[in-house]
């Protein structure tokens, strides 16, 4: 199943990526001023998949990407694949993991894995 996660940009914005169930990102939104506007766009993207349009393009060296948009709005750009074929699986990921994903919040400036504590050994 795929994952939305919001983090934050160096600019002090807001972004969200869905990655694939294999922790691989598939599209990237744009940048947000206020958190809830990344959680307002992933609450409609989730329950209401069906309604957005993706925009199919390729770039000059021949690889290929959607944006994902809804009235005219680009609100997410994907990653780059190497076929269209490859494309339209991404795509049809999307349509069948979006409604099930679930939601993490990486965008607080604390640690989420405590740093390790390093142990030494004597060897001789």
């Amino acid at each position: 199943m795929g994952m939305f996660v919001i983090s934050k940009r160096y600019n002090g914005e807001y972004k969200f990526v869905f990655t694939s169930r294999k922790g691989k990102t598939i599209f990237t939104s744009i940048s947000c001023k206020q958190k809830s506007d990344c959680e307002l766009m992933i609450s409609g993207i989730r329950e209401n998949i069906a309604l957005f349009a993706f925009t199919k393009n390729a770039t000059a060296s021949g690889k290929y990407f959607f944006r994902l948009s809804k009235g005219g709005l680009v609100l997410a750009t994907s990653r780059k694949y190497f076929t269209e074929l490859s494309l339209k699986k991404g795509i049809d990921e999307i349509m069948k993991y979006v409604p099930l994903s679930e939601t993490l919040d990486f965008s607080e400036d604390e640690f989420v894995f405590p740093e390790a504590e390093t142990v030494f050994t004597d060897v001789e």
